[in-house]
This record gives C-alpha cells, sequence and structure tokens, in this order.
C-alpha cells in the first residue's frame, strides 16, 4: 500500500509539473480579427499591457487567473485550468462590450475562454456533418428534420427557410436545390472548417444582407501567418447507436507570408434505435474536402482563397416521398483585405464567391405498396455574387460601409414513370423550379456611437430584388399568369445600449422588408410544406415586413452573468399559403394544392433567457431557456411550425487541473399544444432528456471524450420532425447512445 500511495503522487506530480509552462496569447476582436493592443493584464504578480500585435506572454502557473481589461472590450478572466489547456501559442478572441449585449450569440468552434459571449463547440460538434446540428446547441434555434442523419433546416423565434440569412464569412451562400430542402444551405457548410458561428437575432444588422428574421454567420478558420511550419489536427469518433463512424482533419504549413492548409471529413451512419426499440430510417454518407490558402501580398494586403467540395451518397429520408440518391457541392470564395495606413479608414474587405449545387433524388428505395409509379428529380443550383465592404474609426465613431450583390438560379426535372393504372408504361416529366432566378443588389451602412456609459447603432440597407422565371412551364403559367417582378426593400434599426455598475440594459427597434424566395415564387406542384399537399408558387407576391422590437437586460459579477432578452414581432403582408380547391395535385399521394399567398398580418414575441455562476475549483453551471408565441392574426390562430419552450442545465466538474472535465446536461422541452391543425399539426408532448460526457486530455494535445446520449433511453420526437410517410408516426430521436472521440491537435 505504501508504494501505491508513492507510485500515485508520483503521477499526480506529473500531471500538475506539466501545467508550468510558457505561453503567448494573442487577443483579436472576434468580428474582425484584428489585434487588440493595449490590453491591460494582471497574473499572479505580473502585469503590463499587450503589444500593438496584441501579444503578451506568461509561464502559466497551476493555480493562478489571468485578468483581462480593455476600455472597449470590458473586464473578463482566463482561469487557471483554461490556461493550462491552451497551446504554447493561442490565440483569444473578444467582443466589444456593446455587442454582447445585443441580440447575438457567437458559438465558437475555436477555444476562446469568453464566458459572456462565447459558447465552446465539443469534439462531437466538431466533427458533425451537418452545421444545422451545431445550430441546435442554441435554445432559440430549433431544426426541421425530415431525416434521422442529414438536412436539419434551423428555424430561429419562428422564422425559417429564406426568413433567415445563411451565409459563409458574411457573403457566401449555397442555395437548395432539392425542393423538399434535403440540402438547406446548413447541410453545406462543414463545422470542421469553420472558426465561430455569428448568430444575429431580429431584423437589427444589415450588413450581410437582407435579415429579416436574423443571419447566421459562419466564420472560416482565420489565417495564422505568425506561427511559422506545420500544424493539423486529427479527430474521430464512433456512436454505438447507429453505427456512426465519424473523422475530420486539418493539416497545412505556414510562413510569415503565406498559410496554406487542406480539410477534410467524412461520416457515414445507419438506422437509429429510438427509445421505444423501434429502428429509424437513417443511412447516410457523407464527404468534405477542401483547400483554405493567405498569402500576404505586403504588410497592409492579403488574399484568401477557399475551395470546397462536398458529396452525399444515399440518405434516408423516411418523412418524404423520396430519399437523397446524391448531392455534390462546389463552393469557391477569394476574399481580399485591405489594411488602412492609420487614418479614419481601418479596413477594406473585398469578396467574389459562386457555389453550385447538383442534387438527385428518388423514390427507387423507399417500401411501397403498392408502387404506383417510380419518381427521380435531378435539381440544380446556382450562386453568384460579391461583397466589398470598408471600415473606418474615429473617436467616438465607427463606420461600416458597402455594397454587395447575389444571383441565384434553380433548375429542375421530375420524372414520373407510371407503373399501375391507367398511366401505366408512360413517363412524364415536370418542370420543377421553372428555371427561377433571382437577383439581389444592396447598399448597406452601419454606425457605431460610443457614449461615456454606452452605445448606439444605426443600420441600414436599401436592396434591389428582380425575380424571373428563365423557363416556365406552361402549366404554371396558365395558373399563376406572371413570371416577372421587380421590387426595392428598405430595412433600417436603431439600437442603444446603457450600463450602470453592474446592469446593463439595451433597446432594439427595427423593420425588415423581404421579397419572396425561389420556392414562394416559382416552386411548381411539389409536396414540401407541413403537410403532403403539392405547393404552388406565387411570382407577384407582395414583400413581407417584420418590426420587431428587443429589449435585453444584463447583470454580471466575477463569477455570475445573466442575460434576459425580450422580443416582439408584428408582421404584414406574411407570406403563408391557402387551398387552392380548383386545382388538381400532380401526385396521387397529394390531397390538393396549396398557392403561395400574402396573409394581413401576424405576430410573434417571446423570450430567451442565459445565467452562468462559476463556483469554486472551476465548476461551472449554466442555465438556457427559450420560448416563442406565433399568431396568425388574420386567422386569428397559432403559426404552425413554432417549437415549444426549451430548457437546459448544464453542470461542469474539472479535475487534475481542468485536465479531465466531467459534464452533465439535462434538457427539458414542454408540450406544444399551440398548434396550427389547417397545417395538419398534432400536440407534442414534452420530454426531459439527461446526457453526460468525460474528457480526458492526458498529453498536451490529445484528448479522450466518452459522451452518454440520452442516459435513461427517453422515446421522445421534437415538435418541428416531420411524420413518417406510409405509418404517420412521428420521425422520433434515437436512444440512448455512447459516443467515443479522439482528437490530436497541433493546431
Amino acid at each position: 500500500m505504501k508504494y501505491i500511495r508513492l507510485i500515485l503522487l508520483s503521477v499526480f506530480w506529473a500531471l500538475y509539473a506539466q501545467t508550468d509552462h510558457k505561453i503567448q496569447l494573442q487577443f483579436k476582436d472576434a468580428q474582425t480579427e484584428e489585434p487588440l493592443a493595449g490590453v491591460q493584464y494582471r497574473y499572479g504578480n505580473k502585469a503590463g499591457a499587450a503589444s500593438e500585435e496584441g501579444v503578451i506572454h506568461l509561464t502559466v502557473q497551476s493555480s493562478d487567473t489571468l485578468f483581462l481589461s480593455h476600455i472597449r472590450y470590458g473586464e473578463w478572466f482566463v482561469t487557471a485550468g483554461e490556461l493550462e489547456r491552451l497551446p504554447a501559442r493561442a490565440v483569444l478572441y473578444r467582443e466589444e462590450k456593446a455587442l454582447r449585449m445585443a441580440p447575438v450569440t457567437v458559438i465558437a468552434v475555436r477555444h476562446r475562454p469568453d464566458k459572456n459571449a462565447h459558447m465552446q463547440l465539443n469534439v462531437q460538434e466538431q466533427l458533425a456533418h451537418d452545421a444545422g446540428a451545431v445550430l441546435n446547441r442554441i435554445p432559440a434555434i430549433n431544426g426541421i428534420r425530415k431525416s434521422g442523419g442529414y438536412g436539419f433546416d434551423p428555424v430561429m423565434r419562428g422564422f425559417k427557410y429564406d426568413r433567415l440569412n445563411i451565409v459563409i464569412d458574411g457573403a457566401q451562400t449555397a442555395t437548395a436545390a432539392c425542393p423538399n430542402r434535403m440540402d438547406p444551405p446548413t447541410s453545406q457548410i462543414t463545422p470542421n472548417m469553420m472558426r465561430s458561428v455569428e448568430v444575429l437575432k431580429g431584423p437589427h444588422s444589415f450588413r450581410y444582407g437582407d435579415s429579416f428574421g436574423g443571419a447566421i454567420n459562419f466564420k472560416s478558420l482565420p489565417l495564422r501567418m505568425d506561427d511559422k511550419g506545420f500544424y493539423g489536427r486529427w479527430s474521430g469518433s464512433g456512436e454505438s447507436n447507429g453505427q456512426i463512424l465519424r473523422t475530420e482533419g486539418v493539416a497545412g504549413w505556414r510562413g510569415s507570408w503565406y498559410d496554406i492548409g487542406l480539410l477534410g471529413s467524412w461520416s457515414k451512419g445507419n438506422d437509429y434505435i429510438d427509445g421505444s426499440g423501434v429502428s429509424i430510417p437513417a443511412a447516410f454518407a457523407r464527404g468534405s474536402y477542401g483547400l483554405n490558402a493567405g498569402f500576404k501580398t505586403d504588410d497592409r494586403n492579403t488574399l484568401r482563397i477557399s475551395l470546397s467540395r462536398n458529396e452525399a451518397g444515399l440518405t434516408q429520408f423516411p418523412s418524404l416521398p423520396m430519399d437523397l440518391a446524391s448531392d455534390k457541392t462546389t463552393l469557391f470564395n477569394m476574399r481580399h483585405i485591405h489594411k488602412g495606413d492609420g487614418g479614419a479608414l481601418y479596413q477594406w474587405r473585398s469578396s467574389v464567391y459562386a457555389t453550385h449545387v447538383d442534387h438527385q433524388m428518388n423514390n427507387l428505395h423507399k417500401e411501397l405498396d403498392p408502387r404506383m409509379l417510380n419518381a427521380a428529380t435531378t435539381a440544380q443550383t446556382y450562386s453568384l455574387g460579391g461583397r466589398t465592404e470598408g471600415t473606418w474609426v474615429w473617436e467616438s465613431f465607427k463606420l461600416f460601409g458597402g455594397a454587395d450583390f447575389r444571383l441565384e438560379q434553380a433548375d429542375g426535372t421530375r420524372d414520373r414513370s407510371f407503373i399501375m393504372g391507367p398511366m401505366a408504361g408512360k413517363t412524364v416529366h415536370d418542370n420543377v423550379w421553372n428555371g427561377g432566378r433571382l437577383m439581389k443588389g444592396g447598399l448597406f451602412a452601419e454606425l457605431h456611437q460610443f457614449l461615456p456609459h454606452g452605445k448606439l447603432i444605426y443600420s441600414g440597407r436599401l436592396e434591389w430584388n428582380h425575380a424571373r422565371a428563365t423557363n416556365p412551364d406552361d402549366g404554371f403559367l396558365s395558373k399563376t399568369g406572371y413570371t416577372e417582378q421587380t421590387r426595392i426593400n428598405p430595412n433600417f434599426s436603431i439600437g442603444g445600449i446603457t450600463r450602470w455598475q453592474r446592469f446593463t440594459a439595451g433597446l432594439w427597434l427595427g423593420r425588415a422588408q423581404r421579397s419572396a424566395g425561389l420556392s414562394e415564387r416559382f416552386i411548381n406542384s411539389f409536396p414540401i410544406g407541413l403537410d403532403p399537399y403539392d405547393m404552388l408558387g406565387t411570382p407577384n407576391l407582395k414583400p413581407e415586413a417584420n418590426n420587431e422590437a428587443d429589449l435585453t437586460l444584463g447583470y454580471g459579477t466575477d463569477n455570475f452573468q445573466m442575460k434576459v432578452n425580450l422580443y416582439a414581432s408584428y408582421l404584414t403582408d406574411y407570406i403563408s399559403s391557402e387551398i387552392d380547391t380548383t386545382l388538381s395535385p400532380t401526385m396521387p399521394s397529394s390531397p390538393g394544392v396549396r398557392r403561395y399567398t400574402n396573409i394581413d398580418a401576424a405576430m410573434t414575441t417571446g423570450f430567451e433567457l442565459d445565467m452562468e455562476y462559476h463556483w469554486r475549483y472551476n465548476v461551472r453551471q449554466r442555465l438556457n431557456m427559450a420560448y416563442t408565441y406565433g399568431k396568425n392574426l388574420a386567422l386569428n390562430e397559432p403559426l404552425p411550425e413554432i417549437a415549444p419552450l426549451d430548457i437546459r442545465y448544464e453542470l461542469r466538474v474539472p479535475a487534475f487541473g481542468k485536465r479531465l472535465q466531467t459534464a452533465l446536461t439535462v434538457r427539458h422541452v414542454s408540450q406544444q399544444d399551440r398548434i396550427s391543425r389547417r397545417y395538419g399539426e398534432t400536440v407534442t408532448p414534452s420530454f426531459t432528456t439527461v446526457d453526460s460526457r468525460l474528457s480526458w486530455q492526458f498529453i498536451q494535445g490529445v484528448t479522450l471524450s466518452l459522451t452518454a446520449a440520452n442516459m435513461f433511453d427517453v422515446a421522445y420526437y421534437e415538435h418541428l420532425s416531420r411524420n413518417m410517410k406510409g405509418s404517420g408516426r412521428p420521425l422520433y430521436a434515437p436512444g440512448r447512445n455512447f459516443i467515443l472521440s479522439v482528437t490530436f491537435n497541433r493546431l
């Protein structure tokens, strides 16, 4: 026993001895990625300020917390455990104080020990093949699920599809080619290629486009030309439920004027078992690879090129009439960044991009009895565009101003080969998209005015929107009579933040006007909605408007943070759909036809709560809540597809200098009985799930994790999950699932 105690003491001493190491920290702005010069710091008996490049050097001690402050970025700290986990060279990101009380959430993919504004993704989220799954980390965002493992379409505060502006690096987007949105824009974004996700809630910032219900901006991995030599990361995981295997990696070489990296990921899964013991069709296969390169032409100019390719194989969608057969997407982006010479111009950023999606789906793998017909759809979308923006900084003002342009076009054909009935032996070809094309051009500006105890933000956008059917179907023309429309959409917002001691309050007022998207204008009798009705586009829809107010209230101490966001939206000319009894459906499985139309008025309101408390020894607990209430004022009934109250509690307990991390997460979702029976919704029961996670960094840069998801094997389904075709049974979530993952990191 004596020798065992000596061995254990030696092991513990070795673990703690490894925590004393020298590190270089660089502080950067989370939005611009520019260095934060002059950050004041205090660490043990040492104090000072960061250099012009935002750099400080420390010798890490196992028990000291790093305290930081900046006049525009507030006060924050990095705990001893967080410092111990950092590599020898680390970049820490920070947002301005005012932004952290705006209706904004930032999910950090790279490590950011900032308890006020960021959430760190775990290994499973870095390995995720679908960025829509990552967004579900935020209680205010849920997802429409038509498959058990692919194509999660985000819904935020009741806004979905084209009401959310989803972009990469503020500009690029991928337009869904599938009429049923098997491939929403988020499914074309691979998390391991991203640094962070910025979620702008409400119509309060128009720099990235028409943010009708909000904007979701995925930010790519940053260039790092200060560290020379090879860098890389590899992660892999396996899941017991669904036999899911995942892997991802990053490898590259950087020098003083270049950074060239290659990225890739691969995932594959099969059917899973839900909490009731029922097998759910959920097979999928997905691979991605890409290039991320940057070159510094001089001290003030940088050129960056990103190229990625996503390929998906046979993927089962039990809630849809067809399965995904193939989906191939190419994304190209080139950006130029020019830094100012010390005057008012801080920097100028310009980018051009192109995206192509080639999508195929069919019902050949569906078990149909009787099988009336074989159906297959081939569709393609193209997105082209560019964006240019300047940033000017004065003593009390910061101004963003620029212009952007985006072109989107969709083409597709559905082939229906009849096997039975009077049409047996015949094949019918349907024009799915009518060659729908959208062109958008915008001028935008955003002014930040700094005040002694707060900040004012003014944001505006004027957008030209032109829509045209380049290949209209004769039948579509006879039903609609329109193929082209041009609109001018004004957008504006004003917001302010004030501080008093430990309290912070902000008020944001905004109005956004949005013209209809490709589906709402040009879809040609395809069942793409919540119910099985065929949907018919209306090219001459009026633009809808969102008039929204957000109130944010905050309170914080050294170990406690709380933020409440109250919001309300009044929507006019709201784009919805109505059953048209004069039209006949094209598919035997469709009971009728819905036509897109405007309704006079609707409203949404709700709240979001975020509380975090730090105990001694770096023990942390967090509570999040989100709730949305939606109503169709014209019909005096609930709006469809509104997620119920979502409550999440998380407890994190570190050990051994935070090399060992344990976490317990409890999620409770209330019953949703505010439903729209007009759209076929049914009451969704409440549920509670518990997850646990154990993570062990046994040497620097190598981490092993074990997660038990849905520990008590609860049978549940989300309100936004669609019913499975044939059985009508809801698409239940996976039952108990054990996930083992490992990461080797030399970034």
